[in-house]
């Protein structure tokens, strides 16, 4: 008789968490972490997410910016409905258009808060990989500038590497505010470091 498949467990205790929580990805507790240090989040906020699936992190801003706030989801996968004060959309983030008619639509002038959690698609070459999340982290920027309240909040991932001192002096070039954390969500071996940015020039 074939054994009965066994049923998924997460294998790290971030991921088990979320999965008990009722969480999309460990990764929310990031945002958590995130949000506990610079009080990010706030009610009656606009927050654009940017490579937002499988939404852990709308699911999260959700709950903390109230019904008068509003949440806009943006990946290039699909992302499942999160709640009445999240809209998601399926679209390429780094096309700057897309996006501004995707907040034209609704009814959107600019935004407090620019959340992304994005990593590029792993190559397995270790600068490579770097380099492109640099490349993805600068997108974000370019919409966070254009989108972005006065005294407006940026957040982004970035992989450090080779690129990442430079990026770090661009992006303090160009904003008053600059802080580079490290989460203890991350993995182990992560190289992921988030930037906090804030009050761009």
């Amino acid at each position: 008789m074939d054994a009965m498949p066994r049923p998924y467990i997460p294998n790290d205790k971030w991921a088990r968490k979320a999965a008990a929580e009722g969480f999309r990805a460990r990764s929310v507790y990031k945002l958590m972490e995130l949000d506990d240090w610079f009080g990010l989040l706030r009610t009656g906020q606009t927050v654009l997410d940017l490579g937002a699936a499988p939404g852990s992190w709308l699911q999260f801003a959700s709950t903390q910016i109230g019904p008068k706030g509003k949440v806009i989801g943006v990946d290039l996968t699909p992302i499942a409905e999160v709640a009445s004060n999240v809209k998601t959309f399926t679209q390429d983030m780094t096309d700057e258009k897309a996006i501004a008619q995707i907040l034209s639509d609704e009814g959107i002038t600019a935004v407090d808060l620019v959340l992304s959690d994005l990593a590029p698609n792993t190559s397995g070459v270790r600068d490579v990989d770097q380099w492109r999340s640099i490349e993805l982290s600068q997108s974000v920027i370019t919409i966070a500038r254009q989108f972005l309240k006065p005294k407006g909040t940026c957040v982004i991932k970035v992989l450090r590497g080779a690129d990442f001192d430079a990026f770090l002096r661009e992006c303090k070039a160009g904003w008053h505010t600059v802080k580079p954390v490290t989460v203890a969500a991350s993995r182990d071996r992560s190289r992921e470091v988030y930037l906090v940015l804030s009050d761009h020039l």
